[in-house]
Formats: structure tokens, C-alpha cells, sequence
């Protein structure tokens, strides 16, 4: 079958709208209608070339459709099911998946970085050559086929818009997950989150869930700060070197109990450090540059016994996850709608991605199929 696709050729080019032809399901994959589409910072890095991936490739990770075909041993799925898409998909077998967490799993992720099905081959084509997948989804496209396990099924009895389950399928997992599940923040904690994006937006959501005490955000952009308010930031700070000096200020001059760096950029990661209380933790959920190095003094580290964790889809356990936060968005307790800037068409990607790199965006979403 044929589908249309936003597709990278080369480091630097613009995404170019392209007809492909489209392979059907194998044994264990499913064809998916995409309705909703999140425009992430993620596919930029793609773009860019600061996280190398093969090309050319249909990029989008962050998105949500409706099944419309299965293959024969497709066990979980069937045709009309909503799905949310799982970027990290596990086999469920190994050392990490038997640790609940699959975000780590040794046996898909390497077809994942090749852009391709776990048998190793691709499903889109352009004439003859192949098309790759990101994330082995490749979901600026009005179809995919993809892995069964890429898909969390939403039940009947949530019924949330298309564009909030895609929104869910990445940055509101990883930001509510680096609260939730990195850093198990407990009621009264406080937490101070470094960038006000759809990540950072979520950390913030996230730490109003569980009851957190004081919440700062920090972020450059005016408008993303008037939203962390918006969201439950009780004080936003710019970005200044000055902005360690107000955390402690805020919290008795001891720092914060909890900080989450939601933006990958190592001087970011370096300054948030010193935001962090003695006896605290730094969580770095943001995805730096693939090669890229940051520093920290070890010396403040050890004696101030600082931890400081990675955060990989917000350590998140998908299809209990993705459900979990469908119903706090329904509850009225992840009121996501705001976190939307703007809705584009598949046509309008450029757009939407000149939008986020000027500001203008906190989250956009693109709509292929209503």
C-alpha cells in the first residue's frame, strides 16, 4: 500500500513529504492508521546530526493511531484498537526486562537503531531503496507498520484525544516518569526542574501529583515560563548565574531535594548541579548529544553524597505507565490540553519544526488522519 511520509535524506536537509510504498505486517507486527504526531526535540537531534541514526528515514517517535491490520500472531492486538506508541519496545525475556525495566532491553535495540523490524529488514520503501524507521516507528507518516509490542492498546474506558495519547507516548512519560519513577519524589520534596518544555512541563505536572513542596522552574523563554507557572511552579527563575543562589535562598540555604535537567544540553546539566542540596539528587532526563561530555566535580559530589541518576523513558514500564496517565488526564489531575501550542498537517512539519527551534512552541503535534 501506498502512505505519505516526512522523510530525512540527508544531515541538515528539510524533512521532504514523499509517497512511499508500505510492506504489510509480518508474523508479530501490526499496520497502524497514525492520527497524532508530537513534534520533539528528539527528531531534531536526527536532523541536526548530533544523534546519528541512518538515513534516509521517516522520522517521528512520539504518536497515536488505530490498528488497522494485524499479523498472524499478533496475541494482544486487533483491528480498531487505539494504540499509543511505545518507542522503546522489549522482548520481555531478558536480564533487564526481567528487572521491569524495558526501556533497557538488550535484545530489540539494535534493529530500533537501525530503523528497522526485529527481523532486521525495513517495511518502507521509496521505489526500490529502503526507507528507515526512527525508533523503528517512523510516525510522521500517515501508516506504519510496526512491532506489536510498539503498541500499549488504550482501553475502551479511556477515551482521551488522539493528540494527548500521542503526547503521553513520550514527553509526558518522560518527564511525570523522572518524578515518579527516577526519582520516587516523596510529598513535600522539594524539586527545582530545569527547562520548560513538554518534558519539563510534565516533571513539574508530575511533582504536583505526588504532593511536592516548593517547585521551581528554569527556563530562558518568557513564554515557557509563564506556562511552568501555568502548570504549578510556584517561582520561575531565567537561567542566570545567580539562579543556585535564589534556589537556596528558597529553601533555607540548604538547595533542593530533587533536580531534573529536562533539556540535554551539557552546561545545563553542569549548572544544575549546583542547585542540589547535600544528601540530594540530580536526575537527567533531557537527551544530550550523542558524544557529548559533561563535567561534574567529584570532590562536591562525594562529600556533599549528591546521587545523580539517568532517567530513560522517565524509567517507565510502558503499557502500565501510558494507561496510568490516560486516567490522571481524565481524573483532571494532568490537565495536558494547555501543553499544546499549535496542531499542523503532516504538509506543515518545517513549520512546526522552525516553530520549536524559535520558541514558539511548547508542544506541537502534528494531525495526519483526524
Amino acid at each position: 500500500m501506498k502512505t505519505r511520509a516526512a522523510v530525512l535524506h540527508s544531515v541538515g536537509d528539510p524533512l521532504v513529504i514523499e509517497e512511499l510504498e508500505l510492506q504489510p505486517p509480518k508474523a508479530d507486527e501490526v499496520l497502524v492508521r497514525v492520527h497524532a504526531a508530537g513534534v520533539c526535540r528528539s527528531d531534531l537531534q536526527i536532523m541536526t546530526g548530533s544523534t546519528p541514526h541512518v538515513l534516509p528515514a521517516v522520522l517521528g517517535h512520539e504518536g497515536a493511531g488505530v490498528v488497522v491490520e494485524c499479523g498472524s500472531e499478533s496475541a494482544n492486538l486487533r483491528p480498531g484498537d487505539r494504540v499509543i506508541f511505545n518507542w522503546a519496545p522489549a522482548c520481555g525475556q531478558c536480564f533487564y526486562c526481567d528487572l521491569h525495566r524495558p526501556a533497557l532491553c538488550s535484545v530489540t535495540k539494535d534493529a530500533i537503531w537501525a530503523g528497522v523490524m526485529q527481523d532486521g529488514t525495513p517495511r518502507m520503501y521509496l521505489g526500490k531503496n529502503p526507507v528507515y524507521q526512527y525508533c523503528a516507528l517512523g510516525c510522521f507518516s500517515e501508516y506504519v507498520v510496526v512491532a506489536e509490542a510498539a503498541c500499549v492498546p488504550l482501553r475502551a474506558n479511556l477515551k482521551i484525544p488522539m493528540p494527548i495519547a500521542a503526547l503521553i507516548g513520550c514527553c509526558v512519560t518522560t518527564g511525570v516518569g523522572a518524578i515518579l519513577n527516577t526519582a520516587r519524589v516523596p510529598a513535600g520534596g522539594n524539586v527545582v526542574v530545569y527547562g520548560a518544555g513538554g518534558v519539563g512541563l510534565s516533571a513539574i505536572l508530575g511533582a504536583r501529583l505526588v504532593g511536592a513542596g516548593l517547585v521551581l522552574a528554569v527556563d530562558p523563554v518568557r513564554d515557557r515560563r509563564t506556562k511552568a507557572a501555568e502548570f504549578g511552579a510556584d517561582w520561575t527563575l531565567t537561567g542566570g548565574d545567580g539562579d543556585a543562589s535564589i534556589v537556596r535562598e528558597r529553601t533555607e540555604s540548604r538547595g533542593a531535594d530533587f533536580v531534573i535537567e529536562a533539556t540535554g544540553i551539557p552546561s545545563v546539566q553542569e549548572a544544575c548541579l549546583e542547585a542540589v542540596r547535600p544528601g540530594g539528587t540530580l536526575v537527567l532526563a533531557g537527551l544530550a548529544p550523542v558524544g557529548s561530555n559533561t563535567s561534574f566535580p567529584a570532590a562536591r559530589i562525594t562529600r556533599g553524597e549528591i546521587t545523580i541518576r539517568g532517567s530513560y523513558y522517565g524509567t517507565s514500564v510502558p503499557e502500565d505507565d501510558f494507561l496510568r496517565y490516560a486516567r490522571y488526564y481524565l481524573e483532571g489531575k494532568l490537565p495536558l490540553d494547555s501543553m499544546m501550542t499549535r496542531q499542523y498537517r503532516l504538509e506543515e512539519v518545517m513549520q512546526a519544526y522552525e516553530d520549536l527551534e524559535q520558541g514558539r512552541l511548547i508542544r506541537g503535534v502534528l494531525l495526519m488522519n483526524g
